[in-house]
């Protein structure tokens, strides 16, 4: 940001190392764990994962491999996949030696081995057997060269409107969005908008407690999803339900339901809790007349949980857990507070608990089933009324250290370090994020099989995946405990490998991936990321050359996803009335009143600067142009203006928020803040029935199709978009 070189202090790299299990503290100590890190590396013959681009050309292997061993034969055993595979004779001492090494006394050498069979896309294994040994099982991941695109969007363009599904309003849903809106807003999109996808927040679960709780960016597990979202009355067993039925006609249930529909916020605990209430009934209902009886439904159940093993299991159990252990102590709140035999995933106690709780632990299948079921359904119904693309998920960085990916999975995870991000303009400080990083050895030594089913499960039920942070994938800033936010140090990881699962993931389940690689990114990044075909994420605010000028349209990168802003940051009509400073003052998050003013002068400038470049382009009349303080708020020419920058832009692909639609002044999330604004629970400023009926919204939509008419990105229903 400033042009100043960093380097970390020999104390901080101490300190990473020593979170990574090595002890760096003095020459011998450090000298040890190298001399055993080399042999960890010389001693398997083929690496626990090999991740390879699938190519026409012999594949070749590394294999490790004894002075004695060097000269003999071998056995390369190849198992794919699908089943079947083949074994392959080798003469190790015809081999050339690419590299060599004595390792405690021992002369070890490299080679090569040259598979020139043709292996398919996919997760296969491999094995060497020698002497009549076979060694430990390698993983070999054969990727494409690049993620999907469908052929449309090749040489076309395309368009979304992005909502935060759980501040959908409506008539009929209770206090918070459903998937039931979601179709709704489907249709109004499909008939009104023409837009070929809708953006959603992410999906994960999470505690749905408030204040603390309530981020989608912060979730209890990245593998599944909030029941929250769960529109109760058209779950099947509903309509079979008499108590369910009759609670839900119940006038105090209905209040509680007026109550928070019309509530200014999503009442994440109330809604959940209410919600909950029927799940359990319907569950209920649901074993006396399916599961008992072993009916096709209850035989679709129970395949589900065949496919979803034992991630599903881990989730379910710490579910079941984290809520018997609060109903019984209503004063703990996570698992580091639980009795210390339930924080084990493993333990005796958990074990016992899981067989005394079988229907407790089912119950929480039985929700992700359910769930998993009515978000096909929306994505089939948006793809049937013509949506090219449907739903675009989203895929957050974090996951909470208090959560059950960290109950269920934690050695995937290093203790002693956070994630955040360095010192720069935005926060002078830096930024502390709390939650652990990956370990990336661990992934790597596991075949990278969790880090794949994240991808697998998010990308679920949509045409476009939306990585959050994609820098991750190449590094992160760690931050050692004990140490604040400007005092970390970038970690690399293993980028290549990571990129190629993304791909292979994608091509297999045809969706397509935007990476969002906002902040400090390096130029290698974003070369290496469109090599993959991966969507970079441009917003009009950071847009800017080093002189402040806004880029125009065509300077936009093409394999780009444009949007004006981001939940982070200012909507469009906030920014002009600076109402997101106004929030930051209000919060207390501003150092004093010199910032405050400093931001507000700073803003002027942006915002001269865009109607010069509107007007510039021929977007806004003469009189715009003349002072941004003769334009208070964001007008109807303005925003029209806006509008058709974004879909003028050259990238391929656009997304306009619900906010920015709608001119709504309030963004979603206020970073630094927690109780001092209500993050994650603003809701749309009209209902889902009067996206239909409101003259305001017609004339807004009216016009947003009107610049997707005009720029091309107007939803075509492009069959080949649609998986096989």
């Amino acid at each position: 940001m400033w042009g100043h070189q960093h380097h970390a202090t020999p104390e901080l790299v101490t300190c990473i190392l020593g979170s990574l299990g090595v002890d760096a503290r003095s020459r011998g100590s450090l000298a040890q764990a190298v001399e055993a890190r080399a042999w960890r590396e010389w001693h398997p013959p083929i690496a626990p994962t090999v991740v390879l681009t699938q190519a026409p050309t012999p594949y070749e292997i590394a294999i490790s491999l004894t002075e004695a061993q060097a000269a003999g034969d071998a056995l390369l055993d190849i198992r794919l996949e699908s089943g079947g595979g083949e074994q392959i004779h080798i003469a190790l001492g015809e081999l050339a030696v690419v590299e060599e090494t004595v390792l405690r006394g021992e002369r070890m050498v490299r080679k090569r081995i040259r598979l020139s069979v043709e292996l398919p896309l996919g997760y296969h294994q491999l094995s060497l057997q020698m002497a009549g040994e076979s060694s430990t099982p390698t993983r070999l991941i054969i990727c494409p060269e690049r993620a999907y695109q469908p052929q449309w969007l090749e040489q076309g363009r395309a368009a979304g409107l992005a909502i935060s599904l759980y501040g959908v309003r409506s008539n009929r849903n209770w206090g918070c969005g459903d998937t039931a809106d979601l179709k709704a807003i489907v249709d109004w999109v499909a008939e009104q908008a023409g837009a070929s996808f809708i953006a959603l927040n992410p999906l994960h679960a999470i505690p749905n407690r408030q204040p603390y709780n309530t981020s989608p960016y912060l979730p209890n597990s990245i593998f599944y999803r909030n029941p929250i979202y769960l529109d109760v009355e058209a779950m099947e067993d509903f309509r079979t339900c008499a108590r369910a039925v009759a609670l839900l006609e119940s006038p105090a249930t209905q209040r509680e339901i007026a109550r928070l529909r019309t509530s200014e916020f999503v009442e994440y605990e109330r809604v959940y809790r209410l919600k909950l209430r029927f799940l359990k009934l319907l569950f209920r209902a649901f074993l006396e007349a399916e599961w008992k009886k072993k009916t096709a439904r209850a035989s679709q159940l129970a395949d589900y949980i065949d496919r979803e093993g034992d991630l599903l299991h881990g989730f379910a159990v710490h579910s079941a857990l984290e809520e018997t252990i609060h109903a019984e102590h209503p004063d703990i709140w996570n698992w580091r507070s639980w009795p210390e035999p339930y924080q084990d995933p493993e333990s005796s106690a958990t074990r016992e608990f899981v067989q005394k709780q079988r229907r407790s632990v089912l119950f929480h299948k039985f929700l992700q089933w359910q769930l998993d079921g009515q978000l096909r359904a929306a994505q089939e119904h948006a793809r049937e009324r013509g949506l090219s693309i449907g739903l675009y998920h989203d895929l957050a960085l974090a996951t909470d250290r208090f959560g059950s990916d960290l109950w269920a999975h934690r050695g995937h995870y290093v203790a002693g370090c956070r994630v955040g991000a360095p010192p720069d303009a935005f926060s002078p400080k830096g930024q502390d994020w709390a939650f652990p990083p990956p370990n990336s050895e661990r992934h790597y030594q596991d075949g990278y099989r969790l880090f794949a089913e994240s991808i697998r499960k998010n990308c679920r039920h949509g045409g476009a995946l939306r990585i959050d942070h994609v820098m991750r994938f190449f590094r992160l800033y760690w931050i050692p405990d004990g140490m604040d936010a400007s005092e970390g140090t970038y970690v690399r990881d293993r980028f290549e490998d990571l990129l190629r699962i993304l791909a292979l993931e994608s091509v297999r389940e045809k969706f397509f991936i935007v990476g969002e690689d906002l902040g400090t990114v390096p130029d290698e990044v974003r070369e290496a990321l469109h090599r993959f075909g991966i969507f970079s994420y441009r917003v009009l605010y950071f847009e800017q050359d080093r002189d402040g000028r806004f880029r125009t349209p065509q300077e936009y990168p093409r394999d780009a996803l444009v949007s004006a802003t981001t939940h982070d940051l200012p909507t469009l009509a906030g920014f002009w009335i600076g109402r997101d400073i106004e929030a930051r003052r209000e919060a207390g998050l501003l150092p004093d009143d010199g910032a405050y003013r400093g931001m507000l002068e700073e803003r002027a400038v942006q915002k001269q600067r865009m109607l010069d470049l509107l007007h510039g382009l021929h977007l806004l009349p003469d009189w715009f142009a003349r002072n941004a303080r003769d334009v208070p708020e964001l007008a109807g020419e303005l925003h029209n203006a806006i509008v058709g920058f974004l879909a003028s832009a050259n990238s391929k692909l656009m997304a306009l928020n619900q906010e920015d639609l709608l001119k709504e002044t309030e963004q979603q999330n206020l970073p630094g803040s927690t109780a001092e604004y209500r993050n994650w629970s603003r809701k749309m400023k009209c209902t889902v029935e009067e996206l239909w009926e409101s003259p305001e919204v017609r004339a807004f939509t009216l016009m947003f199709r009107s610049w997707l008419e005009k720029t091309g990105r107007v939803n075509q229903g492009k069959p080949e978009a649609y998986p096989t």
